[in-house]
C-alpha cells in the first residue's frame, strides 16, 4: 500500500526525537541494530553534527500531518583514505508505517544523492533474518557479497550479518590521493 509522502532533509531541531524513537524501537524489538540499550536523547545532537560535518544526508519522509514516517542516511565505510568513495547506509521506517513502500522510496532518494556526491559503492549490512530488507536491496540492484557468521549476540542467539553492495557509475574522475 502506497501512501502520500513528502521527502525532506531532516534537522536536529525538527526530527531528532522522531529519529531517536525509530532507532530505539529497532534496538529494543529487532536485530536491525546490533545494540542492546536504547540511545539517549543527548546523543542525537552529536549524531546530526557528525552527519553535517561529513556532508552525509539524513533524508526523511513525512506524511500530511508532518509526522516523520522514516529516514535514510549513510556514513563512512571503513575510515581509510582509499575508501573515500564507499559508504554504508541505513534506512529505518516507523513501526506504524511499514509495508507502504517508504523504504524503497527513501533508498531511491539515497542512491540518487550518493551519485550526486560522487560515491562509487554503497554497502548494506543486513541481519540474515531480515528477509524484507534483503528483498528490497536485491530489487534495487544490491548484490550479496558475503555473510559474517556469529558476529553478534542478541535475544539469546548468535546473529549472522549479510553484506550487500551496490556499485554506482560514479565518480566521473576518481582521485587516488
Amino acid at each position: 500500500m502506497q501512501c502520500s509522502a513528502t521527502f525532506i532533509t531532516c534537522s536536529y531541531e525538527s526530527h531528532a526525537n522522531s529519529i531517536l524513537e525509530i532507532l530505539n524501537d529497532a534496538i529494543i524489538n529487532s536485530t536491525a541494530l546490533y545494540e542492546y540499550l536504547p540511545r539517549k536523547a543527548e546523543t542525537m545532537e552529536d549524531w546530526f553534527n557528525q552527519k553535517q560535518a561529513s556532508n552525509f544526508p539524513v533524508i526523511g519522509v513525512i506524511n500530511e500531518a508532518q509526522q516523520l514516517m522514516g529516514f535514510a542516511t549513510y556514513g563512512t565505510f571503513r575510515a581509510f583514505p582509499a575508501n573515500k568513495y564507499s559508504i554504508e547506509h541505513s534506512v529505518y521506517i516507523d513501526k506504524s508505517h511499514r509495508g507502504k513502500g517508504l523504504a524503497k522510496q527513501l533508498m531511491i532518494k539515497l542512491i540518487e544523492t550518493a551519485k550526486q556526491q560522487q560515491y562509487h559503492t554503497i554497502i548494506a549490512g543486513i541481519d540474515i533474518e531480515n528477509e524484507s530488507s534483503i528483498a528490497l536491496h536485491k530489487k534495487l540492484g544490491f548484490e550479496h557479497v558475503g555473510t559474517f557468521k556469529d558476529v553478534a549476540y542478541k535475544f539469546d542467539r548468535w546473529l549472522d550479518l549479510s553484506m550487500y553492495q551496490l556499485i554506482l557509475s560514479t565518480p566521473k574522475k576518481p582521485v587516488g590521493n
